[in-house]
């Protein structure tokens, strides 16, 4: 019996003096979030939710990206009912966008002749301008048949017409992409992109405050925040995916921060080291 009770007090005496020592090893975070608004005052970040991450929030992010297949554009072009020669332009220029004024600077004249698409909506736009000297073909469709060669030589000489045409007068590329609605697939894609982000990124969220977080807290008027008894080690001070609301201006933060034993680390969050705006990786 004097064993047990001996057993049992050498227990209670490693837990007061065990505990309170894992405890003291311990750290803190403080913060402070502050946005500036274009041509305003500091303003603290009040009511705001943060959260301590074992991992940052970008490359949590990361993690569910590589998980998902990746959107191949040359595969979503081979499976497009348009001629082999735009495909090939489409690749060649990593565009699946007919329209704008990017696109209509990206088609070089060389691109019209070439491209049966381009060139029919060429023709479309500038066939009514003969009048102010665009090229007018001398070869008829039936010299295809009775006489091959003539018709090649004048078919070849009626191209560089247009070529030396279209050098002259770059501006009659204007309106090409009018003509080519019904052919453009830049809103498949689009919506095939818009389909897979916003899948990754709530998955993402989901993943970061499941398997990588450590607390959470909300910040006060002043925009303070704590987070009390944590185990020392690296951490990133985030706000996931939501950007605070201040003014003009829609910060969010990703920081990195060191944990020491039994000591306070304090964090200022601004416009400074907030996320700068970009695409899922």
């Amino acid at each position: 019996m004097k064993f047990v009770f001996r057993v049992l007090a050498l227990a209670v005496l490693a837990i007061c003096v065990n505990g309170p020592r894992a405890a003291a090893q311990n750290g803190s975070i403080e913060f402070v979030a502050r946005a500036t608004p274009s041509g305003g005052l500091e303003e603290p970040v009040r009511g705001f939710p943060f959260f301590l991450l074992s991992k940052s929030f970008e490359q949590v992010t990361k993690e569910v990206d590589a998980s998902h297949p990746p959107l191949v554009m040359d595969s979503f072009i081979d499976q497009l009912e348009v001629s082999a020669e735009l495909k090939a332009w489409m690749k060649k220029n990593h565009c699946v966008q007919l329209s704008g004024e990017d696109f209509i600077h990206k088609v070089a004249a060389a691109d019209i002749l070439n491209v049966p698409e381009f060139y029919s909506a060429y023709l479309q736009r500038n066939t009514g301008q003969e009048s102010v000297g665009f090229p007018k073909p001398k070869y008829k469709p039936s010299d295809k048949t009775k006489d091959p060669a003539k018709y090649a030589k004048l078919h070849d000489e009626y191209h560089q017409a247009i070529e030396r045409y279209i050098g002259q007068n770059p501006q009659s590329k204007d309106g090409l992409d009018l003509e080519l609605v019904d052919k453009d697939p830049y809103s498949k894609w689009q919506a095939l992109v818009s389909k897979r982000d916003p899948e990754v990124r709530r998955q993402a969220i989901e993943l970061a405050q499941s398997k990588y977080l450590a607390a959470r807290t909300e910040t006060n008027l002043q925009g303070q925040g704590f987070f009390t008894a944590v185990a020392p080690g690296p951490y990133w001070l985030s706000t996931l995916d939501v950007a605070a609301d201040v003014g003009d201006v829609r910060p969010r933060w990703d920081v990195p921060v060191t944990v020491r034993p039994s000591e306070t680390v304090y964090v200022v969050l601004s416009n400074v080291n907030a996320v700068q705006p970009h695409n899922l990786p």
